[in-house]
């Protein structure tokens, strides 16, 4: 199944059950996060890369321009972001729905596309240092990866993020999706 062949499902069933446990423990420990995505709110210049077949060693990306519009639900503990870009490859509609959890003191991303009209299995994290870290599992042709997700920002107006999948319990990652987006001034 993977090319490290100690790697197996049962092994990333692991991983996945001590994260659980280890965010748990220290949900107590850690400050509300409920607001961390407040400062996302309203209507950004999206400019999209993606990797065309990620996990097979190819190197092709396709660009991507438009918008994503943040907005606030349930009084911050979740929010919408709806994604509309175009480029030569075709056009993109995505829709991210984060849901704050309050005891776990954790952010779920759940990810869909309108070409396929599921979520897709979300990753889990909060924001440390102005940094957003999420994880999760998921599979790709088949295949069980991890998914790792960051989100970083410059300031207010300019935000970036990264998606990248692994096959090898984490011990390389392969980024195949950016996108940087800066602030529209209503």
């Amino acid at each position: 199944m993977f090319p490290n062949k100690s790697f197996t499902a049962p092994r990333l069933g692991s991983i996945v059950f001590i994260v659980a446990q280890a965010s748990s423990l220290f949900a107590q420990q850690k400050p509300d996060g409920q607001h961390d995505f407040e400062w996302e709110v309203g209507t950004w210049k999206t400019h999209l890369r993606r990797l065309v077949r990620p996990m097979t060693g190819s190197t092709t990306w396709v660009e991507y321009d438009g918008t994503s519009v943040v907005r606030k639900v349930w009084n911050g503990k979740a929010n919408l972001l709806e994604l509309e870009v175009s480029g030569p490859a075709g056009r993109i509609e995505g829709l991210s729905l984060r849901l704050y959890n309050p005891d776990t003191r954790q952010w779920s991303l759940n990810f869909s596309n309108s070409a396929g009209g599921v979520l897709s299995p979300p990753v889990y994290g909060e924001f440390r240092n102005g940094r957003g870290d999420f994880f999760g599992v998921d599979t790709l042709n088949g295949r069980a990866i991890l998914v790792r997700f960051i989100i970083t920002c410059a300031n207010q107006n300019s935000c970036h993020f990264e998606q990248s999948f692994s096959d090898d319990a984490g011990k390389n990652w392969e980024t195949n999706w950016i996108a940087d987006d800066s602030r529209v001034k209503e």
